[in-house]
């Protein structure tokens, strides 16, 4: 039986951390906040466990994040156009919920004083194929606060800070 802890494996990355090249990443999401500034991207690729999204942020408040894949590939302020979560399984909110997760739910960030990042998510639940061929897009979104981990439907994370349409590269 695999953990959930393993399935979904968040990896700190030094300032200074290099990279696979560009065409091994085939999509990626702009971040932008509210009022359109870019506040990082997200680069996304498959690997034999799910999808592992790499993402750079910079000028975020300190502090812990609730990271989600959004249902909708609009990113209109203040981000409620992006939809709920990414749930092509119609399951409930949450990685503590017994009964399962949404497949955009993962843990979340933890951004220094410094206000910059940069981190690994696996999602076991989700392809690249999958996300950038879902009706209507799908967008990466950063909330105000952490997610819970259990409230249904979004973690009671608070307003949604950034957003960014995952695309093609």
């Amino acid at each position: 039986m695999r953990h959930l802890g393993a399935a979904l494996a968040l990896i700190a990355l030094t300032a200074t951390h290099t990279t696979a090249a560009a065409d091994n990443w085939p999509a990626s999401a702009a971040l932008h906040n509210p009022e359109g500034e870019l506040v990082g991207e997200v680069r996304i690729r498959d690997t034999e466990e799910g999808a592992l999204l790499h993402a750079r942020l910079l000028d975020l408040a300190p502090g812990a994040h609730a990271f989600h894949i959004h249902e909708s590939g609009t990113c209109e302020p203040p981000f409620k156009s992006a939809g709920g979560h990414y749930n092509p399984g119609d399951t409930e909110h949450g990685l503590d919920n017994p009964k399962g997760r949404h497949a955009g739910d993962m843990p979340n960030i933890h951004v220094p004083a410094s206000g910059k990042t940069e981190l690994e998510v696996l999602n076991e639940a989700v392809s690249v194929d999958e996300l950038l061929s879902n009706d209507g897009g799908t967008a990466i979104v950063l909330h105000a606060g952490a997610d819970d981990y259990s409230t249904d439907p979004a973690g009671a994370a608070g307003s949604r800070i950034a957003c960014g349409v995952i695309s093609k590269r």
